[in-house]
Parts: structure tokens; sequence; C-alpha cells
């Protein structure tokens, strides 16, 4: 263990006889080796330069030098291994074995090289091994202590030496250390660095020695809490939406009825996503205990016989089928029920724009784009004389308000929306195109049922939260955003998420 007294002595010692210690390393080496560490010293050094007793600064200098391994410092007093297997053969042979036995570990590192130097050899047949000379001389010693002494040799050498985990490089950055303003051979005293009540009352403060102030230091992190990057995309979009004229509905039912999530959409009861594999069922409680009046008998016959010129999809419709609960499959079924209590309304028809952003759940495979529960941001507007072209020209503005131009649109097929249209953004950090959203025209036997006129017309579109928020951290796995996966720094270190000023003009 390092003598820190008997280090501060040697350092202000030296400063006094030679003003400056101009080379750390050569300090150390010549005068500091035996007290204790290269760290012990600098950490000597920086205590005294805390209290200005000296003054250390780098020169910006570094040496490398080639220093001996633990192992080869073994060797400097015993010989190199080569050295000690030749010793240990007597001059009338010994057995492979018996050597191999008696030398341990070191007959491997050194036997080959006493092949190659020809000072032994071994008898296949009997599998003894003896001298060819009499005598040697161990090189490998002579090299290093030459190291040892810190000096050095040729190349070649050092190489050779290297290859054997004999030396190793190592950098030492070089300090000068010069006596400072308040020097002596001994402290006077620790300074102080906290100006305390008493001191003012007695005016101790007057002849205190004072630490002198760091004005460069930066203060002590502060422990705050961090928005996750979904929800600071969450409120980015909800102000998108906000400015859009769009109101936002209740959405924390996350339970609801097929009746809701499925019948009421006009989604028939046989339809795939109404499946166990792709639709998570409770099963307590199963079912709901009753239906709207009146509007299930309605939503019935659209799915049995059709509306408007429909002929529906001719099948039994099942009420105990619509009355089975679920985790909700889509925000859809929040608008179901704004639709209905719209149409309900007594003051008639008002048109309306609604948007929800909540989470769902669905039956999926896990994968880089997908997750069995994620949120979804939808929006409708219930209007007259609405036409494709406004559905198109809402969701570009959605998205170019988002700073998202590149918006591609595919014709597609929903059961409540006909024409319906699948919503594609480019990702540069994905370098694809990948599929955000769906949208469409809310269909007759969805809308008639619930009351409303016959001229309204309901264009609505639906959208991944994690998906955009995906494109616009430029993240590529789905779990790095959302999930066990999430690492807390990524929530710490991620800036707010801010749009393209210009896209807002």
């Amino acid at each position: 263990m390092a003598d820190q007294k008997d280090l501060e002595d040697l350092i202000l010692k030296t400063l006094h006889e030679s003003t400056t210690i101009d080379n750390s390393v050569t300090f150390y080496d010549q005068k500091a080796s035996k007290l204790g560490t290269v760290a012990d010293m600098m950490g000597v050094i920086s205590s005294l330069h805390a209290d200005l007793f000296v003054v250390q600064s780098a020169t910006g200098k570094s040496t490398q030098e080639w220093v001996l391994t633990p192992e080869a410092k073994t060797y400097v007093t015993k010989g190199s291994p080569e050295a000690q297997i030749f010793a240990a053969v007597p001059a009338e042979g010994i057995g492979q074995k018996a050597l191999m036995a008696q030398m341990g570990p070191m007959f491997k590192f050194g036997y080959n090289y006493c092949g190659k130097n020809r000072w032994l050899k071994l008898d296949k047949k009997t599998k003894t091994i003896t001298r060819l000379v009499d005598s040697i001389t161990d090189t490998v010693i002579g090299e290093l202590k030459t190291i040892a002494d810190g000096k050095t040799l040729p190349a070649k050498q050092i190489k050779l030496l290297k290859k054997r985990k004999f030396l190793k490089l190592v950098t030492r950055k070089i300090f000068a250390v010069a006596k400072g303003p308040n020097f002596s051979l001994q402290r006077s005293g620790k300074l102080a660095a906290d100006l305390t009540p008493e001191m003012l009352r007695s005016g101790e403060w007057k002849q205190q020695t004072w630490k002198p102030y760091n004005w460069d230091a930066e203060g002590a992190g502060l422990q705050t809490g961090a928005l996750h990057p979904l929800m600071k995309f969450k409120a980015e979009v909800r102000n998108v939406l906000i400015n859009m004229g769009f109101d936002e509905m209740p959405t924390n039912q996350y339970v609801e009825n097929s009746f809701w999530n499925f019948d009421a959409l006009f989604t028939p009861q046989q339809h795939p996503a109404r499946d166990a594999h792709d639709t998570f069922f409770l099963t307590a409680p199963a079912t709901t205990e009753k239906l709207p009046e009146g509007y299930a008998q309605r939503v019935q016959d659209a799915h049995e016989k059709g509306c408007k010129g429909s002929i529906g999809y001719r099948y039994e419709w099942k009420e105990s089928e619509a009355k089975k609960n679920i985790l909700r499959t889509h925000t859809t079924a929040v608008s179901t029920r704004m639709l209905y209590d719209l149409a309900q309304s007594p003051g008639g028809f008002k048109p309306v724009r609604r948007f929800s952003i909540d989470r769902v759940f669905r039956n999926e495979t896990l994968d880089a784009t997908h997750l069995a529960e994620f949120h979804q941001v939808e929006g409708f507007i219930a209007d007259r004389n609405l036409t494709l072209g406004d559905l198109l020209g809402t969701i570009k503005e959605f998205f170019h308000q988002m700073g998202i131009d590149e918006v591609t649109f595919k014709p597609a097929y929903n059961p409540y929306t006909e024409p319906s249209m699948e919503i594609f953004v480019y990702s540069k950090e994905l370098d694809k195109t990948i599929e955000i959203g769906n949208s469409g025209i809310f269909r007759p036997e969805m809308l008639l049922p619930m009351g409303l006129p016959e001229d309204v017309v309901l264009i609505a579109w639906g959208l991944s939260l994690e998906r955009p928020t995906m494109v616009k951290y430029g993240l590529k796995n789905i779990r790095e955003l959302f999930g066990p996966n999430v690492k807390l720094p990524i929530i710490q270190s991620n800036p707010i998420c801010n749009f393209n000023e210009k896209s807002r003009e």
C-alpha cells in the first residue's frame, strides 16, 4: 500500500530543491516508484494542486515504451523457459513424460525453442530427451534484463519477445509540476470551501484561507422524468388534428363487444378478423348482457337482407356472436358509438370532425413492424357532398403537417368502407415504402341502420401511431419503441419530436 505522506514529502522536497519536476515519468522511475504506483503519485499531485501548493500541467506529450509482462519478470531471475528446461535435462537424458511433469506448463512454452536452438533432441522410439550441447547461453534473459533496466532493443528482437508475450507497449503521459503561489514544504491546513453562519458571526472568514471557486465546473445533473418518444409523437399528432378542426373522442374503453367492434361496422360474422387467431376474446365476462334495442335489429337486417339496393351477406345473423366480449381491435368501435349517438341527437344531424388516439389489441405475430398491442390514430369527417377527393386531400394534409409528404394509396377491401384505400409512406431510414394505415368512405349498410340521413357521407382513416413514430425517430424495429425491450437511455436522450417547420407554412 502506498504511503501518501512519503510521496507528498518527496514531491515537495524535490520542488523545493529544483523548482520544477520537468518529467513526471522520469521522476517516478528514478525516485517515486518504491513509494507507490503512478496513480498514487498523480493522486498526490492533484491534491497538492487543489490546495495551490503546486501547479500541475500536461506538457502535451506522451511516451510509449516496452515493459515486461508479469510472466516475463519471473524469467529475469530464473532464466528463460528454454534455459530452465535445458537445465532440467541431466547428461544421461530424461523421459519426455517425466520432463513434462517436472516443468508443467512451462514445457510447452520453452521446449520448441530448445529444438530450434539445437540444444535438445527427442528419441521418438524411446521417448527420451537428451542434450545436444554441454552448455548454453541464455540470450533471452539478457534481453529481458535490458528492457527491465529501461533500455531498448533492436526491432527484430522486440518483435520476437512481443510474439512470445514477454513484452507489452505502455503509453505514459508526461506531466510537468511546478511550485504554486502558496508553496511550502508542509501544508498549512486544509483550505476552506464553505462559508458557514458561524464564520460570519465570529469574523473567522476574514482570516480563513479559501479554496478558489471553479467557475467552469458544471453543476450536478438534475434527476428528472422523461417523456416516452411515443407519447411525444402522440402529443404532436393530437395538436395537428385539433388545428385541422377535429374534436377528440373519449377512448378509455379497452374491452368492447363484438357488436360495436364488428357487427355495427357491417363486418360479417364469418369474417377471418373475428377468428381467435386475429382477435383476443375474453373468458370472464365472456359476453355482454344486452345490445341496443331497435338498432341491433336494423344491423341484423342489413347483414341478412341489405339496404338501399344492397342484398347484404345473405346469412343467418346470430345475436350470441355479436354479444361476445373482446379486446377492441380498432378504435373504429369508438367512432361507431359516436356516430350512433350523433344520429340520435334531437337537434338533427350536424357536420362533425372527430378523432381518437388510443391503444388497440390484435393477435398478431410479432416482428419488426408488428406488435400484439399498439396505438391507433383514427379520424372521420361526417358531412354532405363529401367525395373521395376530400378523403385524399385530408389524409395528405394530415401527413404534410407532420412533415411526411411522400404518401401513396392503393385500393383495398374493407367490409365497412367502399371505396377503400391502404395508406403508404416512404421511410428514408428503412429505405422502403411501408404500409401505415387504412382509409375509405363508410358504406350505407353501416350508416343507415344508425339513423343517419341518406345524403350524409362519412370519410375516415386509421393508422398506427408506432409506425410513423419509427419513421420520425429513425427506428428500424418497433420493439425498440414499445414493450419490454425499450432501453431507458433512449427515452431519456430522445429529443422532442419536432415536425418540419416548412410543412406548417
